[in-house]
């Protein structure tokens, strides 16, 4: 009797187990169901996370910017507009 219990026990937690374990994905959740619309969300999480990246880069840029004195800046500009020269010059 008790190696019964035991059995039927240990079979319903196999099906439990079995049941919970969806290979196919749900109504309403963000999984995909192809490869193609993998590579898609893929590729839609890569574009917006270099829109942030550019952002962040733009901002750092201005911030650069910002910290320097006019005579920097200056400085800066004609040093290169003179690499610009030497480099046409080549």
């Amino acid at each position: 009797m008790q190696t019964k219990t035991i059995i039927f026990i240990l079979l319903l937690l196999l099906i439990g187990s079995i049941s919970s374990c969806k290979t196919t994905s749900a109504p309403g959740s963000n999984l995909p169901a192809s490869v193609k619309e993998a590579e898609e969300q893929l590729a839609k999480q890569k574009k917006a996370q270099a829109k942030i990246n550019k952002k962040a880069q733009k901002a750092a840029y201005d911030r650069y910017w910002s910290m320097q004195t006019k005579e920097a800046k200056n400085r800066i500009k004609r040093n290169n507009k003179r690499l610009k020269k030497e480099a046409r010059k080549r």
